[in-house]
């Protein structure tokens, strides 16, 4: 049985920022961050939890299957779009999921226009071992920074990522 509380946190795009627009000017300030989210695990959870912490309430944009496989490759994702919307939107840190068929999340920033834009330190982290972040590797940015919004990275916690989860599997016993 689906958990009607749960799926009515999954919007489209049009009714996403009608809301996100709507609480805005209630005074609440908007989190959004984006992703393939296809096995979770505990760093995508703490991931998550900081980003919420940030405002009053978190979107998540959620790469469909085609751009997941566009970014990850032809065996993944591992669980269906609709699916791992579902698994999000249970998770009491995240306010609202929506699915973007886009490879990257700049026309979805530009409909919300969050307040703040959040992504992992490791994405956009300098070649050079810099503190700075390389903003050229985050496309999302430009479109932030455009609006007015601002952006922020959240520490990448070691050990954990769905490519090593994925690894192991391969070679358990």
């Amino acid at each position: 049985m689906r958990d009607a509380i749960t799926t009515e946190k999954i919007l489209t795009r049009p009714v996403l920022a009608t809301e996100v627009r709507r609480r805005q000017q209630g005074g609440a300030r908007c989190v959004f961050t984006n992703g393939c989210f296809d096995l979770l695990h505990l760093g995508h959870i703490r991931y998550l939890q900081e980003a919420r912490a940030l405002g009053d309430f978190l979107v998540l944009g959620l790469n469909d299957d085609a751009s997941v496989r566009l970014l990850k490759g032809p065996t993944r994702p591992l669980i269906a779009e609709n699916a791992r919307a579902e698994i999000l939107a249970a998770l009491a840190c995240i306010d609202y999921v929506t699915i973007f068929p886009e490879r990257t999340a700049g026309a979805l920033v530009d409909a919300l226009q969050p307040d703040i834009y959040v992504k992992g330190a490791d994405y956009a982290m300098s070649a050079d071992g810099g503190n700075e972040p390389d903003l050229s590797k985050l496309p999302e940015a430009e479109h932030v920074l455009a609006y007015g919004g601002a952006l922020r990275f959240i520490a990448y916690l070691p050990g954990y990522s769905t490519s090593a989860l994925i690894e192991k599997i391969k070679h358990l016993p």
